[in-house]
């Protein structure tokens, strides 16, 4: 509903930001499971977390459909690693889900080294390698509390689609209800917003909102 109705469209590369703690990765690991479930190959890069880390989230939120796991930094190799997944899978679509985009380095200055760039570069990288295989690509951007992202505008700029993730603080009849709205959609209408419920074992229900 959130992209239109139509689900991914190929080469789609979508960042996908919000209030730290809303639940981004979260609602990614179940949009993951979800795209396995129904014949997809999905690789979920946790570069935030500790595979172990995602691990026991997958287990607390009972997601059994078998997604791939990776824990790589490096764009380059990542990369590399899509490809020959792709290659050993043609009759599948893919998917490659990054959380989140602040800790990759597309190697510029060598494996540990980064700049105020790199984020730029490396969602290019990304970008152009959905272009040529047709392949589909969520990126977690974090922000700071006060909900800003280093570079936040040029990145809208490079990608087809934008999502924010936030924590309704304002209204009291929604407080604690996440907020997902849709910023931009080349293929498809953008300003949709969705009030949802978190719960231990993920998204499972809509708030319900007054519209008087």
């Amino acid at each position: 509903d959130a992209l239109g109705g139509k689900g991914f469209t190929p080469s789609m590369v979508t960042l996908f930001t919000g209030t730290p703690g809303a639940g981004k990765t979260t609602m990614m690991l179940e949009l993951a499971n979800s795209l396995t479930r129904n014949g997809n190959m999905v690789l979920f890069n946790t570069a935030e977390e500790s595979l172990y880390q995602l691990k026991m989230t997958v287990e607390r939120l009972g997601l059994g459909a078998g997604f791939l796991a990776g824990q790589e930094t490096s764009v380059p190799s990542l990369l590399k690693n899509c490809q020959l997944l792709m290659e050993k899978n043609p009759d599948k679509n893919f998917f490659l889900i990054i959380d989140s985009l602040q800790c990759l380095n597309d190697g510029k200055y060598g494996e540990h080294n980064t700049n105020s760039k790199t984020a730029q570069r490396s969602l290019q990288m990304i970008t152009d390698f959905c272009k040529q295989h047709y392949c589909n690509a969520v990126v977690i951007g974090q922000v700071t509390k006060s909900g800003q992202m280093a570079g936040a505008n040029v990145l809208k700029h490079m990608v087809d689609s934008m999502l924010t993730l936030d924590i309704e603080m304002k209204e009291q009849e929604l407080l604690g209800c996440r907020v997902l709205a849709v910023e931009k959609n080349r293929f498809g209408g953008c300003g949709h917003v969705f009030m949802l419920t978190l719960k231990e074992e993920g998204f499972k229900e809509f708030c319900r909102m007054s519209l008087s």
